[in-house]
């Protein structure tokens, strides 16, 4: 813990206590500059760091936050050899030194207030971690389709860091603002998680009795995956990771989490079945179809929005269902 000598803001130790930044990053040259210079612009009145832990990358990402570090005192920057998102977590924990840490990442921008709303609803609340709205917004035509469909129940169902919702203990929250003593009393991050890490740490930090809150006001600007097969592997990667969730933590599965793969294998029996037997057994995968098509009508922003939602909700749906079916309980070696 830190004590009040070493707060940036004397005058309001108790109010705006330091706080330590991490992220960690592959490839990501495009945002990189922009989600430091976010957290960078906050208005929090108290001392900010941020560490960056850089993966093995193939682009310019450790060139730009090496050049940005350079030009900031607050940001310090470290490797993370494996490539792994929950290693340069932990690495970027142990070269951290605040109670109250603030998780952002590569493809994402905190709001100028994110950090003082955050640092106040943990107060306020007693919790050990905090978080928002993962507020999906796109630059090209491609990424606002996805961004609309991210923000649809249709596309990622009624998770509330998704589409919103009332205040309140949830089970895991986008990225997270939470107490360094509550995430070290359950030893970090568990790094055999490549992905599903936050939800996976926030069970554990529920089965220790600490509370996951979620508030609205705070939002977190993310920004899509810029093409169809990188969706695809995003969304492939989650459903997988989620199965293994589930495999590890029993009882943790519900309704949201096996709409995907049961969706999968309804339409795969209808195809099939319709082509083998009958066309009657078309009807499951015709209405699927009329209803993403009646979702993008609703949902999409634009003509060029609607086109597209079809084929990134089918894309999204179908991904995740395979992942979680697919998913091989050697994932994880223990």
């Amino acid at each position: 813990m830190t004590t009040h000598s070493q707060y940036g803001d004397k005058s309001h130790p108790r109010d705006f206590p330091p706080v330590s930044i991490i992220l960690t990053v592959l490839n990501e040259e495009s945002h990189l500059r922009s989600a430091i210079q976010a957290a960078l612009n906050s208005d929090y009145q108290g001392e900010i760091e941020i560490v960056v832990a850089v993966a093995p990358s193939k682009d310019q990402t450790m060139q730009i936050a090496r050049e940005i570090a350079l030009k900031n005192i607050r940001v310090k920057v470290i490797e993370n050899p494996s490539g792994k998102t929950p290693s340069g977590l932990n690495a970027a924990l142990r070269n951290s030194r605040h109670e109250i840490v603030v998780r952002i990442d590569g493809h994402s921008e905190i709001e100028s207030d994110y950090i003082t709303k955050a640092v106040a609803t943990l107060t306020r609340t007693g919790a050990v971690n905090v978080g928002g709205v993962m507020a999906a917004e796109g630059v090209t035509n491609f990424e606002k389709a996805v961004a609309s469909a991210m923000r649809s129940p249709i596309g990622v169902g009624a998770a509330k860091f998704h589409t919103g919702g009332a205040e309140g203990a949830t089970d895991t929250v986008y990225l997270g603002v939470f107490q360094r003593s509550a995430i070290e009393a359950i030893g970090g991050y568990d790094e055999e998680f490549v992905r599903a890490q936050d939800w996976e740490m926030n069970f554990r930090l529920r089965e220790k009795g600490g509370v996951i809150w979620f508030n609205p006001d705070l939002k977190v600007t993310y920004r899509p995956r810029n093409s169809l097969r990188k969706l695809a592997k995003q969304y492939f990667e989650y459903g997988r990771w989620r199965r293994m969730v589930s495999r590890t933590h029993k009882g943790t599965i519900n309704f949201r989490y096996l709409a995907p793969p049961v969706n999968l294998v309804i339409n795969f029996l209808s195809i099939s079945l319709g082509a083998l037997l009958s066309p009657y057994f078309l009807i499951p995968s015709a209405t699927y179809v009329l209803a993403i098509l009646l979702s993008s009508a609703f949902i999409g922003k634009s003509w060029g929005e609607r086109i597209r939602l079809p084929i990134v909700l089918i894309t999204m749906h179908f991904s995740w269902g395979f992942g979680f079916i697919s998913s091989p309980r050697n994932l994880i070696k223990r």
